[in-house]
């Protein structure tokens, strides 16, 4: 599979979500961990997560750990693989979220995650989302701490403003690896922050590529240009996708969520898809 990089690190230019497996209508466990085994076997490096991808309030960690178990019993070489994942975002239980930024639970959270995945240190964590009670340097302090502690090998923060980029990239003295915020055909107003992590470099990971869980299966309906082109090259509309975002900047790693095998083998055969320049303006216009 065609490579990306994520600050010292290189990996698939399509990457796993594993949101689907841990939360609302997720499916059993053999499934899931077939879904991962099936993202691995595709050529995907990089495998997304959060302490916060649970269903009940007593679960924490129930994404990270399934991708721990995935890991561990996939027959391949699971050091090549970047597992990211976030903290600082909360779910009660009761079906809202909830933010705590505080710099003495992003440390705790980061160590508990690492316990979960089964690591000495986390590859790549990223802050989830700002706090608006706890100042945005103090949160990312944290993560500076954790590098330096070697707790983690790699820092990143998600749902940041370009603001929030340069103030996250100046308080870990230029050790920003990646940016992970929403962007879909349904959802472009990040574009201004994907354009700026490819000024500076730093790897921007789409969430929700396709539109989200309930909606990906109709982004070529819900967007008709990309369902033309999709029509035009024999592939679905969610190949399209993926692939009109790897073409915006080399520095996009899209994570599409999935549940199934076929979805996240679906996904990942969007790096061999090429479009023109035609078609990129058709998709980017629409």
């Amino acid at each position: 599979m065609k490579a990306r990089t994520i600050g010292t690190r290189t990996v698939s230019a399509i990457g796993l979500g594993g949101m689907p497996m841990s939360i609302e209508g997720r499916p059993d466990e053999a499934r899931s961990i077939a879904t991962v085994h099936a993202a691995l076997d595709a050529g995907v490096t990089l495998v997304d997560t959060a302490d916060a991808y649970h269903l009940h309030a007593g679960e924490v960690g129930h994404n990270e750990e399934l991708i721990a178990r995935a890991l561990r019993s996939w027959g391949g070489d699971a050091s090549a693989v970047l597992v990211a994942t976030k903290g600082g975002h909360l779910r009660p239980g009761d079906g809202s979220w909830t933010q705590d930024g505080r710099p003495e639970h992003l440390k705790q959270a980061a160590r508990e995650s690492a316990r979960r995945l089964g690591v000495e240190a986390i590859g790549l964590y990223q802050f989830h989302r700002p706090d608006p009670a706890v100042p945005y340097a103090e949160s990312v302090g944290a993560l500076a701490e954790l590098l330096d502690e070697g707790v983690i090998v790699q820092a990143g923060i998600s749902n940041a403003s370009t603001a929030q980029i340069d103030e996250a990239n100046e308080v870990l003295d230029g050790r920003l690896a990646s940016v992970q915020n929403q962007f879909s055909p349904a959802y472009r107003s990040s574009l201004v922050e994907l354009e700026h992590c490819a000024s500076l470099g730093v790897a921007f990971l789409p969430w929700s590529p396709l539109g989200g869980i309930r909606r990906a299966g109709e982004v070529g309906t819900a967007h008709a240009a990309f369902g033309r082109v999709a029509e035009r090259h024999g592939v679905s509309p969610q190949q399209v996708t993926l692939a009109w975002e790897l073409a915006l900047a080399p520095v996009v790693v899209p994570i599409p969520g999935a549940s199934r095998p076929a979805s996240i083998e679906d996904s990942a055969r969007a790096v061999d898809l090429v479009l023109s320049a035609d078609e990129l303006a058709e998709l980017s216009g629409s």
